[in-house]
């Protein structure tokens, strides 16, 4: 496998791991990308942008990463909280009235954004083409009874968590979703793609497709085992209603959709920027007591959904003892994607990270792909 990019002195052992993964681990298209200090050090890819094989993966290639698209719509959040237009504390309702619906009346940015809301998903039967139609998903999430009583349990929002903290910042500022995203984002750090797959500086879009050999799990599947137990539980309509969430995507729907929980399509190198920034002293993309926010422990413990330990901050999820979640040291913190992408900052180091990929593994951390690369990294750091 032939892979193409650069890195900087003494990390060029990332060549032979990257490659690796494409020999043994099963890429056939992937992007790695790491910054420090505000500087890019390592930039890779290799393998192919589409099926056929005949598109070449670039070092501009946006692919789909799934939830790792909600560090990004958090992140335009906090940057709201900022600008003095949203506060984490203060009930949804306040500026999104609908959203008071069934019980939601005192749930906050912070619970949205921690996922302790209880609007986990979608509790009556709603049409496949609902998740394509921003406004009607938006209107359905307002209409929705969480699952739990507000902030008495801690679990994960696989999709509702994008039209939610979404729709809020909409109504907040009196400004569409994603001229949020070019003005705060997309524009001051030269970014390649967004949310959705159009409309971006990059129109090179990778397929993605599941890995042709699954990889040995790094823990055991306990969504998987969930379901299975109870096809009406919160687990099972999460990641079910409707089934488009789940087989919608390369479609040409899925990718003009706004669907911020899980079809953001970004580089490798979009993630490490926007999470090399986040990692430094002096970014300029949110103050240091947010970023402190966003890194800080809102909530931890047995994820009610995801079947796991797993603790949050504000919109992000930060770096424990399993090698799955491990973000670099301890104050890291980022959010990987179903299928093995990843971003994360480590602000210990000033380090960004970024890894996409083509082939989706069956996880909903980092699989053996990212963790080899953390592992390689990190050994010369």
């Amino acid at each position: 496998m032939e892979v193409s990019g650069y890195c900087a002195p003494g990390f060029e052992s990332l060549f032979r791991t990257f490659a690796d993964n494409f020999r043994e681990r099963g890429d056939t298209g992937a992007g790695l990308a790491v910054q420090q200090h505000g500087e890019t050090i390592i930039s890779l890819w290799a393998g192919s942008a589409d099926r056929k094989g005949e598109a070449e993966f670039t070092e501009d290639t946006i692919a789909n990463v799934f939830s790792s698209s909600k560090g990004v719509l958090a992140l335009l959040a906090l940057q709201q909280v900022a600008a003095g237009k949203l506060e984490l504390d203060r009930p949804v309702m306040e500026y999104w009235p609908e959203f008071a619906a069934r019980g939601k009346e005192q749930v906050t940015l912070r619970q949205l954004l921690s996922h302790r809301s209880g609007v986990v998903a979608f509790q009556d039967k709603v049409a496949d083409s609902l998740i394509y139609d921003w406004d009607a998903a938006c209107a359905q999430v307002a209409a929705s009874e969480p699952w739990w009583t507000p902030d008495s349990r801690q679990g994960y929002a696989p999709f509702l968590y994008g039209w939610s903290v979404g729709g809020l910042l909409e109504r907040a500022t009196s400004t569409p979703l994603v001229e949020l995203y070019r003005e705060g984002l997309a524009d001051p750090l030269e970014l390649h793609g967004g949310f959705g797959a159009v409309g971006h500086r990059s129109a090179q879009v990778a397929d993605v497709a599941p890995l042709k050999k699954p990889l040995p799990e790094l823990r055991e599947n306990a969504i998987g085992r969930a379901i299975k137990a109870d096809r009406t539980s919160a687990v099972a309509m999460a990641f079910s209603n409707p089934v488009s969430l789940v087989m919608g995507t390369n479609s040409r729907d899925w990718r003009e959709a706004m669907i911020p929980a899980a079809n953001g399509h970004f580089s490798a190198l979009d993630l490490a920027v926007i999470y090399g920034e986040l990692a430094r002293d002096d970014a300029t993309i949110l103050p240091g007591e947010l970023i402190r926010e966003a890194g800080s422990e809102q909530s931890a413990g047995h994820d009610a959904v995801l079947q796991a330990e797993v603790s949050f901050g504000c919109g992000f999820i930060r770096s424990g003892a399993a090698a799955d979640l491990r973000f670099g040291g301890p104050q890291g913190f980022g959010h990987p994607g179903a299928g093995g992408s990843v971003g994360f900052a480590d602000p210990e180091r000033e380090l960004g990270f970024g890894y996409v990929t083509t082939r989706l593994g069956q996880s909903l951390f980092m699989d053996r792909r990212a963790v080899s690369l953390l592992e390689q990294l990190y050994g010369m750091l």
